[in-house]
């Protein structure tokens, strides 16, 4: 479980999403290669990328950001927004692995 501050005494508990299904069974190797180029390219649709940077850190690597100026709105973290009013959204691939998954070879 993820726990995303926004706020000095607020703390908002960040659960993974409920399971999907991607299209088609998909390896590691190709759900790597999809979330790599959704943050790639995520920044050049909006926001900034301090916040972006902020939520693939909380996407990946399951940690507590401090003060990152986010808002959650879902507490799957798969809508978010800045002090500003930007909103993030994050596609479920990012934040948990498919149930198709398949083995690599």
């Amino acid at each position: 479980m993820v726990i995303f501050q926004y706020a000095a005494e607020n703390v908002k508990r960040i659960r993974k999403p409920k399971p999907w299904k991607h299209s088609e069974p998909i390896t590691r190797a190709q759900l790597a290669k999809i979330r790599d180029e959704f943050w790639d390219t995520a920044p050049y649709n909006g926001g900034r990328k301090e916040i972006w940077d902020a939520l693939r850190a909380a996407a990946e690597a399951e940690l507590i950001i401090d003060s990152a100026g986010v808002i959650v709105q879902n507490d799957d973290l798969t809508i978010c927004y800045d002090e500003r009013g930007a909103k993030y959204e994050l596609p479920k691939y990012v934040l948990s692995e498919p149930i198709n998954l398949i083995q690599d070879n």
